[in-house]
């Protein structure tokens, strides 16, 4: 199981290890439900993590506007389990998408300091 909490921002904050070519990091991320990638990750980490690029995608952001943002490929450990996943280069604040979600139970109790849990679904 994941955990994490809700800020006093009302923002649900999970920990994460993420790795590149030659290191792990943990990192602290935002979950956002409208956000439908795996993780976006700041420059910096990227840079650290010496993350391979893959190319460049375009994405809809909420505002309505279209960008196109490099995207890398990095490790993720998700429920004590290594994946490749692809990453979006931003500038602002990690974040986890739905694609890294898909197929857990999210559940948050949205108060200040409020607790974060995300755990596998059972198989169908």
């Amino acid at each position: 199981m994941i955990i994490g909490k809700v800020t006093t921002d009302l923002e649900t904050v999970i920990e994460l290890e993420v790795g590149g070519t030659n290191q792990w990091e943990k990192i602290e991320c935002l979950v956002d439900t409208g956000f439908s990638g795996y993780l976006a990750l700041p420059s910096e980490l990227i840079e650290i993590l010496l993350l391979p690029k893959i190319d460049d995608q375009e994405v809809l952001l909420g505002d309505g506007t279209v960008v196109a943002l490099e995207k890398y490929l990095a490790k993720v450990l998700w429920h004590g389990e290594e994946h490749s996943i692809s990453v979006l280069r931003t500038e602002g604040e990690s974040i986890a998408g739905m694609l890294l979600l898909f197929g857990s139970r999210v559940i948050f109790d949205v108060i200040e300091n409020g607790n974060v849990s995300i755990e596998v679904l059972p198989s169908i």
